[in-house]
C-alpha cells in the first residue's frame, strides 16, 4: 500500500512541487513547508481511511476543517528529500472530530509530525475557504529576492503591492489582489497564524518581513506560479532600486491590463 500512495497523483505532485522549489533555492536547509487539502474521495481511493496509525495534536483547535484531509510536509524535513522519500517526509491526516488532534493515515514513518506552521496554514485554509471554496493549496517559502526586499521597501500593504505591479507587465493580472505584508514576527506561533489569516481575507500572498512569504490556490501549479512571479518582481525590483527609473509601467497602464484581461483590481492601490 506504501509504494502505492507514493506513486498516486497528489503525492507525486507535492513531492515534485518542493524540489522545484529547493532547486529555485527557496528553500535552504528546512525551510518552507507546503499544505495540500485532498477531498476524502481521493484519499479513500488509494488508503484505508478508517485506520489511524497515530493521533497527532494540532496546537489550537481546528473546529471548521473537521474531517478534512490534508497532505502536509514534516517539521524538520527538507525538500530537496521529498522526492526520494515522500513517506518519511510528508504525513497524510485527517483533522479529528474533536478539532484539536490530527489522525496519521500515512507518511512521517520516522515518527515524526507535521510542520511547526501548521497552525498558521490550517488557519490560512479556513479564511480561503470562505472567500475561495476551491482553495487547496497553502505553501510558505523563502523566495530570495523578496526576501531582500522586505529589507530596503517600506512594509505597507499599498506601496509594497503597487512596486510589485509596477515590475512587470504581468504582476497585475496574476495578483490583482496585491500582497499583504506582516512585520517580523515570531514564526511558528498561533499568533503569527491568527495575523496571517487575517491577511489572507484580502489576499492570496501573504509577505512575512524579513522571513518569506504565504501563498494560498487552487493547485499546487497555481500557488506555485503565484508565489514565483512575486519572487521574479522582486528581483527586477532589486536589480534596478538603486538605479535612476527612466520608464515605469503607470497607473493608467496598469488599468488598461486590467481591463483587457478582465480582472477585478484591489482599491485604494492606483492613483
Amino acid at each position: 500500500m506504501a509504494e502505492l500512495i507514493t506513486n498516486i497523483g497528489f503525492v507525486k505532485e507535492l513531492a515534485a512541487t518542493a524540489d522545484n522549489m529547493y532547486k529555485h533555492g527557496w528553500d535552504e536547509r528546512n525551510g518552507g513547508n507546503i499544505s495540500y487539502l485532498i477531498p476524502e474521495e481521493e484519499v479513500a481511493e488509494h488508503i484505508d481511511i478508517t485506520k489511524v496509525r497515530r493521533t497527532i495534536p494540532l496546537g489550537f483547535n481546528a473546529k471548521e476543517l473537521v474531517g478534512k484531509y490534508f497532505l502536509v510536509t514534516g517539521t524538520g524535513k527538507y525538500f530537496k528529500n521529498v522526492n526520494g522519500d515522500p513517506e518519511t517526509n510528508l504525513g497524510l491526516f485527517r483533522i479529528a472530530k474533536d478539532g484539536i488532534n490530527a489522525e496519521l493515515l500515512w507518511g512521517y514513518v520516522d515518527g515524526g509530525k507535521f510542520t511547526s506552521e501548521l497552525p498558521a496554514h490550517l488557519m490560512s485554509h479556513i479564511e480561503r475557504l470562505k472567500v475561495d471554496p476551491e482553495n487547496r493549496v497553502v505553501m510558505h517559502t523563502h523566495p530570495t529576492n523578496l526576501l531582500a526586499m522586505t529589507y530596503v521597501h517600506e512594509l505597507d500593504t499599498k506601496k509594497f503591492t503597487h512596486t510589485l505591479w509596477q515590475m512587470s507587465t504581468e504582476c497585475i493580472v496574476v495578483f490583482p489582489d496585491g500582497v499583504e505584508v506582516l512585520p517580523w514576527m515570531l514564526c511558528g506561533t498561533n499568533e503569527i497564524g491568527i495575523a496571517t489569516a487575517e491577511k489572507m481575507k484580502l489576499a492570496r500572498v501573504v509577505v512575512w518581513a524579513l522571513h518569506g512569504i504565504y501563498g494560498a490556490g487552487k493547485t499546487l501549479d497555481e500557488t506555485f506560479g503565484l508565489i514565483e512571479t512575486v519572487e521574479k518582481a522582486s528581483e527586477i525590483f532589486m536589480k534596478t532600486a538603486h538605479l535612476p527609473r527612466l520608464n515605469t509601467i503607470t497607473d493608467s497602464q496598469l488599468k488598461e491590463l486590467a481591463g483587457l484581461f478582465k480582472v477585478e483590481v484591489r482599491k485604494g492601490i492606483l492613483s
